[in-house]
């Protein structure tokens, strides 16, 4: 098996289906699953998935997170190449080829991601490749200084990153990520288990550069990201708690950069 997709529901109705069937039209000449773990979500997101029959299902009796429930994936996937793909995101026409090719072709790529859109066709923004964060910055975050000085995290936010240049960087969006399996491997797990939700991208992409991987953007793939719809269903004040959390697990983990 060339690829295994792996995705993560939690109230996911709204865009689910459109994302597996964009997985279909997403490659011609590889060999392709695609696994879903559910994560005990309310709607009808699990009754929309069984809708096909070609996709593995995991239904969780909880809500075990983001990292924990890819890992779950990982266990029953059979590719070489794994891709975690967000529910909400949109793979445009033989952008699983082309991102497999890449990676075939650069034995030193553990990490991949691709141009993330908005549905209009512009570059998502929010989307971008993102540089290791520094503590200072996440408390700039944090406390929203950042909405009364908006250049004090150009450097964070990689300002000038350029969408059509195909680039070494530090981190890719966890919302489109593909990853060499013996990355994963080597690791024991796909994301490190400790995180909840947020920072296990980022920390996924620092295990890769640790294990002597080169962690890549490159153009040559698209997908429309349409950017944390599930998020949306969580109120502010959980979404504020597990961003804390998980950025104290980041630092403890890597120490503490100024």
């Amino acid at each position: 098996m060339d690829l295994s997709v792996i995705t993560v529901t939690w109230n996911s109705a709204e865009k689910i289906e459109k994302q597996i069937l964009s997985v279909a039209m997403g490659y011609r000449n590889i060999t392709c699953e695609q696994i879903v773990i559910d994560n005990n979500s309310s709607d009808n997101t699990v009754e929309l998935i069984k809708k096909f029959s070609n996709v593995k299902l995991v239904e969780n009796k909880e809500n075990r997170g983001f990292g924990v429930a890819n890992n779950q994936g990982v266990e029953i996937a059979d590719g070489r190449f794994i891709l975690f793909l967000n529910p909400d995101m949109k793979a445009e026409m033989n952008t699983l080829d082309r991102m497999v090719n890449y990676l075939a072709q650069n034995p030193d790529v553990g990490i991949a991601g691709c141009k993330l859109i908005n549905e209009d066709g512009t570059v998502n923004l929010a989307t971008t490749p993102r540089r290791f964060p520094k503590i200072w910055e996440q408390l700039i975050i944090i406390l929203k200084i950042h909405h009364f000085f908006p250049r004090i995290l150009d450097r964070y936010l990689f300002r000038d990153f350029d969408p059509d240049k195909e680039q070494e960087v530090d981190s890719v969006q966890g919302s489109f990520m593909i990853v060499r399996r013996e990355l994963i491997d080597k690791l024991g797990w796909a994301f490190d288990p400790r995180y909840f939700i947020w920072f296990e991208d980022v920390d996924l992409c620092r295990e890769a550069k640790k294990n002597g991987y080169k962690v890549m953007y490159t153009p040559i793939a698209v997908c429309v990201d349409y950017a944390g719809d599930s998020f949306k269903k969580r109120g502010t004040w959980w979404k504020q708690k597990q961003y804390i959390t998980s950025m104290a697990k980041y630092f403890t983990k890597w120490g503490v950069k100024l």
